[in-house]
């Protein structure tokens, strides 16, 4: 297996594949590397090099119990980038992976990025404060860490199998490996790191960091997000980036990388070579 040690001694896993400009992608709470094959995949096969890491007590990556916020992600892919000496590269984020993109790409980026997605993404700030009235209350996030800490196991079935995917809207078609396989990557990572990351995702303010990126932007959301909702997270961050362009899709939820493959990849490929 293919890993790097962080200063502080984490054992990072990450994927690296093809040659050609570098893609680095960075996974969703609670999974890993592997919920980006479909995208690997196919921007390997459009000739780039692609590159996917697990965070910290994540996946196959050391399951640590510090670290478990923003600036240790951040510092985790910078870590990453600068041993692979990445340029030119393009960061996609997925939902908790698009907090680690901004966070990496406002502190660490310059000179080494060329360009940066966020899809279903957690910024600029999912929990409820008085500057941020359209926020989801504490209390969701304090019962998601009550149900990891006590039966972690079921409610990893029971996010997928409903609102991740969308899966409980009416007429919705479920997949049960897509079910499988997210509870697969939920549970190879430590309970530790899944429960301190949901402070992590949800109570961290982007904004300074989305105002701070110069690089052209993609903002992509489905308006039928059960996980981020998009009023309070797409739009609001597209208005923060310098240099954004937004994809904003009816019906979508928030795995729409999974379930909407078809479509993420074609715009991803779009803007990558705008």
């Amino acid at each position: 297996m293919a890993t790097i040690t962080t200063q502080d001694g984490v054992e990072i896993f990450y994927k690296d594949w093809g040659s050609g400009q570098p893609i680095v992608f960075s996974h969703g709470w609670p999974l890993s590397a592997d919920d980006w094959d479909t995208q690997m995949m196919f921007f390997l096969n459009h000739g780039y090099r692609v590159i996917a890491h697990d965070r910290r007590g994540h996946g196959r990556s050391s399951q640590v119990g510090g670290g478990h916020d923003m600036d240790h992600y951040a510092g985790d892919l910078a870590a990453l980038t600068t041993h692979l000496d990445l340029r030119n590269a393009v960061h996609i984020g997925h939902s908790t992976g698009g907090g680690e993109v901004a966070r990496y790409v406002a502190r660490h980026g310059k000179g080494r990025v060329a360009k940066a997605v966020l899809i279903s993404s957690v910024p600029p700030l999912m929990v409820q404060t008085p500057a941020n009235p359209g926020g989801l209350p504490k209390t969701v996030f304090d019962d998601f860490q009550a149900q990891v800490a006590t039966n972690r196991a079921q409610f990893y079935l029971d996010l997928p199998t409903g609102p991740f995917y969308g899966f409980n809207r009416p007429g919705a078609k479920s997949i049960e490996g897509v079910i499988r396989n997210w509870w697969r990557q939920g549970m190879m990572g430590g309970i530790k790191a899944h429960y301190d990351g949901i402070v992590a995702f949800s109570q961290t303010d982007f904004t300074d960091d989305l105002k701070a990126i110069d690089v052209p932007a993609l903002v992509m959301h489905g308006e039928d997000d059960q996980i981020v909702p998009f009023a309070d997270s797409g739009p609001l961050s597209a208005k923060l980036l310098k240099n954004s362009k937004t994809k904003f899709y009816p019906g979508f939820p928030h795995g729409m990388p999974t379930t909407e493959a078809a479509t993420i990849n074609a715009d991803l490929l779009a803007f990558i070579r705008s």
